[in-house]
C-alpha cells in the first residue's frame, strides 16, 4: 500500500535545532522505529501499532495522526507548526540565510 498523507504534517524536534516534518504515514513509522531502544514505552508502542495498522488498512488515518501527535507530545518533541512552517517559508525564499 503506498503512503497516505496526514491532512496536516506534525513537526518534530530531533535534536536541539533539527526539526523534522512528518507529513504521512511513513514518516511517521519511520521516525517510531529509529526512535532508541530505551526511550520506547508503552505510548510509543501504541503510536507505532496505530501507524503501522493504518498503513494496512485496519485503521483509519486519523487515528494513526492522532496517535503519533500524542506521542510527539508526550515526549515533549512536539514543534509548533505555525513557526516550522514560517522558518520553513523563510528558508525557501532565501531569507533566512546569512550573508559571508
Amino acid at each position: 500500500m503506498k503512503a497516505q498523507a496526514f491532512g496536516s504534517p506534525i513537526f518534530v524536534k530531533r535534536a536541539a535545532y533539527v526539526v523534522q516534518e512528518i507529513a504521512d504515514l511513513e514518516d511517521a513509522i519511520d521516525f517510531l522505529d529509529e526512535w532508541p531502544e530505551d526511550r520506547r514505552d508503552l505510548i510509543h508502542e501504541t503510536a507505532f501499532k496505530a501507524c503501522f495498522d493504518a498503513y494496512e488498512g485496519n485503521k483509519p488515518l486519523s487515528a494513526a495522526r492522532a496517535a503519533f501527535y500524542g506521542f510527539a507530545k508526550r515526549a515533549a518533541i512536539l514543534e509548533d507548526s505555525t513557526s516550522a512552517m514560517q522558518w520553513i517559508a523563510a528558508c525557501k525564499t532565501g531569507s533566512g540565510k546569512r550573508s559571508v
